[in-house]
């Protein structure tokens, strides 16, 4: 794992887990595209589902993939810096394709400051509130809804007086996906999906197949 603060970026092996990346940050004010949870698959597992949680648009937060192509061939796409181009247009449709395209073998994260940050839950009560400040991330786990943000002292401080609720800490979440983590009925849930226990991934759409095929897939 190489961590670059000055660059705000991170490179990380598609075997890491996402609570190690959130150690290598510690001490540097710096947050990656993810809340701080451990999910199936650690770094790779994440990138090819898609992120997890977040509010925002995670695709762009991936600067860059290597990934291993169903047929064997070695792909690097992206870069390092967010207006590389070269490879880009590899990175996006990688970015969520659960695997069809192949298995991550490094990701390259963009990484945000913040002064300050808040992980907390209070009990669910249906549906996704609407919320001010809008935290970064935010799911449902069995009958709790969870809330992480970061930013500026002050919008966190806001953002804890509009949630409420109680301090959270670290989770792991695997034990929930022993036979893998797919889109179904489950006790975890985000914006995106609800997420289930050996559940497949979503329909793919016929363009989408048609990559996996060139690909090799």
């Amino acid at each position: 794992m190489e961590v670059h603060a000055a660059d705000q970026y991170l490179l990380a092996e598609g075997e890491r887990g996402l609570l190690e990346v959130y150690a290598a940050l510690e001490g540097t004010g710096l947050f990656p595209p993810f809340p701080p949870v451990e999910l199936p698959g650690g770094v790779g597992g994440l990138v090819e589902r898609g992120g997890f949680a977040q509010t925002f648009f995670f695709p762009a937060e991936v600067l860059g993939v290597a990934f291993l192509t169903p047929g064997g061939l070695r792909v690097r796409a992206g870069g390092v810096v967010v207006k590389n181009v070269q490879g880009y247009d590899l990175v996006r449709p990688f970015v969520g394709s659960f695997g069809l395209l192949g298995r991550t073998l490094e990701a390259v994260f963009r990484l945000r400051p913040g002064r300050a940050s808040a992980f907390l839950k209070r009990p669910w009560t249906g549906g996704f509130p609407p919320l001010h400040p809008l935290p970064r991330f935010l799911f449902r786990l069995w009958d709790e809804l969870y809330a992480f943000h970061f930013g500026p002292e002050g919008e966190v401080a806001r953002f804890r007086e509009a949630f409420g609720g109680e301090e959270a800490g670290p989770l792991d979440l695997r034990p929930l996906f022993p036979r893998g983590m797919g889109v179904g009925e489950g006790p975890l849930e985000d914006l995106r999906f609800s997420w289930a226990d050996g559940a497949p991934p979503p329909p793919v759409p016929p363009a989408f197949r048609r990559l996996v095929e060139a690909l090799g897939g």
